[in-house]
């Protein structure tokens, strides 16, 4: 995770974003240091990124790479605004002992377009992530990748249309109208008991969310969420990330997955 400290929204490269909508930095930092103390409470390790001035979107840290199996595929960033972002996540990785790192040569956004499951890799593609990063992965990974078309810019990335719940059982929840026809068939066929959120929690990026397995944390707006979530034997755990929504993200954007 990476404090938002120099977090600000002055350039728009998402629907959510909009420079004339100020940001209360005090309160962006306070949000996500509950989101940061309450993976701590419970009982996950957080490692924290040195936020950089010149880098305002950093917080949203799960842009920064994919790590599976100790492996780290590096970020490509689709907008100059973010570019710089990329080394400064590898930088962290060689710092911290990762020797398994591949500075990718397609535009991937780390778990932005990358969900990963016991058996898949799912890859977004449409607006961010090119589709030859998905070959890059699946020969770095050495796991299926399978690709999936997003259709709407308000879900310009996977993880604001779909979320892994369990990911040993290969247990997932999305919203099928972020997807084409042919991407929606292939989630059906994968993922035939998948919770399917209705379209006021995927708006309230309620998809946009982490679980390890049990516990689900996710936007507090969500609320349609919970008891679907609670009848999957799940524990919802609603966070308040208003002033991080303003540059398109929430919970997982603020959450990068280190799978040793």
């Amino acid at each position: 995770m990476c404090p938002p400290a120099h977090f600000k929204v002055t350039y728009s490269i998402n629907p959510w974003m909009d420079p004339a909508k100020p940001v209360d930095v005090p309160l962006a930092v306070a949000q996500w240091e509950d989101l940061r103390d309450r993976y701590r409470a419970l009982g996950h390790t957080v490692e924290e990124l040195t936020p950089r001035r010149e880098l305002p979107d950093m917080v949203y840290a799960a842009n920064g790479a994919t790590v599976v199996d100790g492996r780290v595929l590096g970020a490509r960033f689709a907008h100059r605004e973010r570019e710089a972002e990329a080394a400064a996540h590898l930088e962290w990785f060689r710092a911290h002992g990762f020797t398994e790192v591949h500075e990718p040569v397609h535009i991937n956004e780390g778990e932005g377009d990358f969900a990963v499951t016991s058996s898949y890799v799912l890859a977004g593609r449409g607006f961010r992530a090119s589709p030859l990063s998905h070959g890059e992965a699946q020969e770095f990974f050495g796991r299926p990748v399978i690709g999936l078309d997003l259709i709407d810019p308000r879900y310009y990335h996977l993880d604001t249309a779909l979320a892994v719940l369990d990911d040993a059982a290969d247990e997932v929840m999305y919203y099928p109208a972020a997807f084409s026809p042919g991407s929606r068939a292939v989630l059906r066929r994968l993922f035939p008991d998948a919770l399917i959120a209705e379209e006021p929690d995927a708006e309230a990026l309620g998809l946009n969310a982490v679980s390890d397995g049990r516990h689900v944390l996710l936007p507090q707006a969500a609320v349609g969420l919970y008891e679907p979530l609670r009848a999957r034997g799940f524990e919802p755990i609603g966070m308040d990330l208003s002033e991080l929504l303003k540059g398109g993200g929430s919970v997982k954007c603020c959450t990068q997955e280190l799978r040793a």
